[in-house]
């Protein structure tokens, strides 16, 4: 079943979000090679387990809020699905070297975002 797999948190301040929710929640932040203007970040379940992780950027419109990203085997599969459903493709791309993405809205105007793992998306 598909599940959340991955969150993205867009930041006015990395530096300052960064403090605040490694200060709250206790998240690790790491940044990625080559990516000085992202975070990745590390959570922990309740029971001590590895939790969903995540990533923070830039805030890209003072309309970007924190969304989740949903675990499935077909981006396209899934997009079809979305559009047959009611919501609409905001965005598709591969990301080279980890998957293929969609940005979604559901039918109530809530971003979401598909996620496919493969390592050799181009």
């Amino acid at each position: 079943m598909p599940t959340i797999v991955h969150f993205d948190v867009p930041a006015d301040d990395l530096e300052r979000a960064k403090e605040f929710y490694s200060g709250l929640f206790g998240w690790n932040f790491e940044h990625p090679p080559g990516m000085e203007d992202y975070y990745l970040i590390e959570t922990t379940g309740l029971d001590g387990e590895e939790g969903v992780r995540g990533g923070m950027g830039h805030r890209g419109s003072p309309e970007q809020r924190m969304a989740g990203y949903i675990g499935v085997p077909s981006v396209d599969e899934y997009a079809e699905k979305v559009t047959d459903a009611g919501g609409k493709i905001l965005n598709r791309m591969p990301v080279p070297g980890w998957g293929y993405l969609a940005i979604c809205l559901d039918t109530e105007n809530n971003i979401f975002g598909l996620w496919e793992e493969n390592s050799d998306a181009k």
